[in-house]
């Protein structure tokens, strides 16, 4: 049982110049990435900077003043020569940027054209509209599936003339492994912190709706898409008489139902937020069978199986492509399509075999990234997203990384383009393709700029106050004191660090 407060509810390379970085890079990975080999140059014949840019970056993060740590580094995106350094070997935690790591490794296992089904199977034959048998949804990880995705599927066996079940309705999500939270040490109701599995739905959230009527609330739980409005009824929520804790959260195992209770003080006026789902499984199927009702076919509570029966396939619901879903993920930083991506390709590197869990997938991820991405032995995974903090990485390698990807990778094409303004308004001479990572006193930037004038680059810049970071208050976890004004000041100085090197690189 955890508590929360009304805050948290209401705050909704060694610094030489021109030295090679990726000494231990000498050829590319498998499909999707930068083709070709990459030899990397020697110091003799790197090509000087024509600015000592080390010495012009060390004078802007003076100027700042921003406490706690600072790591970055910058190199030429055709030959791989530093340009500038500062604290390149310090270990930091990457934040969301690992989910660059994770893009990469999943294009290098599964493909960027690699899609997820999701399946409807029946364990009999269909006469005269019966089932004579089992139905079984059957998820394959989709990290997008949505409840329009699991009405299309409904609309088929609509269409397909099944009326009644004559069995058991079934479910199985045992594509990847059941996690109840990506990290078990954030608070309960963020919905950034859902659970993960094979059958995953609306990226495992749940829609909380308040409304006020009289002196009481109207309150609802569903899991709303477009037009689509379907009850929950695996997930409930009750309104508390007290002023703190905002959230309350427990489980009936027996029902297997999950439990919130919220602060009435909290509520105020109208109101509504996505809350976190942690049995993905049978709220996805408990979804399903409302669809499934409104469309006339009746079927009795969803059952979880941990092997899934052989029978005859009567919908499919189609991913998009790997490289569609890691592009919505990177811009949107959605870390449930992160880790569904990462266990994808843990899973698919292992022959079929489920790693146990996210740890153990990133413990792979890490290796993969030594072995093919010239990551040292400085930087080690926890998870595939970056929600846990006690991920490290170097400057040097995940600049390593992004070199060894190429400018016109899979990797990069996937990246956002984030759009940088001069003081009168005008876009600044570069284009910055990047991935940005935010946690409380942490924040990242790492990617690739194209200046106007002069050569392209690769960088990544890590910055933490990771003594302020733990000291944050229990019940401060979501939005304590101090973070998000030093959140905003570290993105501004790396902001400033990216148009100093497109300036005089």
């Amino acid at each position: 049982m955890n508590h929360w407060s009304r805050r948290a509810f209401l705050a909704g390379i060694g610094g030489i110049t021109a030295a090679p970085v990726l000494g231990n890079v000498t050829s590319s990975p498998r499909p999707g990435l930068r083709p070709g080999s990459r030899a990397v140059p020697s110091v003799s014949s790197a090509a000087p900077a024509p600015k000592d840019l080390t010495a012009l970056s060390d004078a802007l993060i003076a100027k700042y003043g921003m406490s706690g740590d600072l790591g970055f580094v910058v190199a030429d995106a055709r030959t791989g020569a530093v340009l500038a350094t500062h604290n390149p070997d310090l270990p930091l935690p990457p934040a969301s940027v690992t989910k660059a790591i994770t893009t990469a490794y999943a294009f290098d296992s599964l493909g960027t054209g690699y899609r997820f089904n999701t399946r409807v199977f029946a364990t009999g034959p269909v006469r005269n509209g019966q089932l004579e048998g089992d139905l079984i949804l059957a998820g394959g990880g989709a990290p997008g599936l949505s409840t329009a995705g699991l009405a299309s599927l409904t609309a088929q066996l609509k269409e397909n003339g099944l009326r009644s079940v004559s069995g058991r309705f079934l479910f199985w999500d045992g594509a990847l492994p059941d996690i109840d939270r990506i990290d078990p040490g954030q608070p309960d109701h963020l919905g950034y912190n859902p659970s993960v599995s094979g059958l995953n739905l609306n990226y495992n959230r749940v829609h909380f709706d308040w409304k006020r009527k009289g002196d009481d609330y109207v309150i609802v739980m569903d899991a709303r898409d477009g037009s689509y409005l379907p009850p929950v009824s695996t997930v409930d929520m009750a309104i508390a008489d007290r002023s703190l804790p905002v959230f309350d959260y427990t489980e009936d195992p027996e029902n297997g139902r999950e439990r919130w209770t919220v602060s009435r003080r909290a509520l105020g006026g109208d109101g509504a937020r996505w809350l976190p789902v942690r049995h993905s499984g049978i709220y996805t199927a408990d979804v399903f069978r409302t669809l499934a009702r409104s469309g006339g076919l009746d079927l009795p509570g969803p059952e979880r199986v941990t092997a899934l029966p052989g029978g005859t396939v009567l919908a499919t619901q189609v991913s998009p492509p790997l490289a569609e879903i890691a592009e919505g993920m990177l811009r949107y930083s959605t870390n449930l399509s992160a880790e569904v991506l990462g266990l994808s390709a843990t899973k698919a590197r292992r022959l079929g075999i489920l790693p146990s869990d996210l740890a153990d997938s990133a413990q792979t991820m890490t290796v993969w990234a030594r072995a093919n991405m010239g990551l040292s032995d400085r930087s080690l995974l926890v998870d595939h997203s970056g929600l846990g903090d006690e991920s490290r990485v170097t400057a040097r390698d995940m600049t390593a990384l992004m070199y060894r990807t190429g400018p016109e990778g899979a990797l990069s094409h996937a990246l956002h383009v984030i759009p940088l303004q001069q003081k009168n308004g005008k876009p600044e001479p570069l284009k910055l393709f990047a991935k940005t990572g935010t946690l409380n006193f942490v924040s990242a930037l790492s990617g690739h700029i194209t200046p106007t004038n002069g050569p392209p680059l690769v960088f990544a810049i890590f910055t933490a106050d990771l003594d302020r970071r733990a000291t944050i208050p229990e019940g401060d976890e979501e939005n304590p004191p101090g973070s998000k004004p030093w959140t905003r000041r570290s993105r501004s100085l790396q902001y400033d660090l990216v148009r100093l090197w497109a300036a005089n690189a």
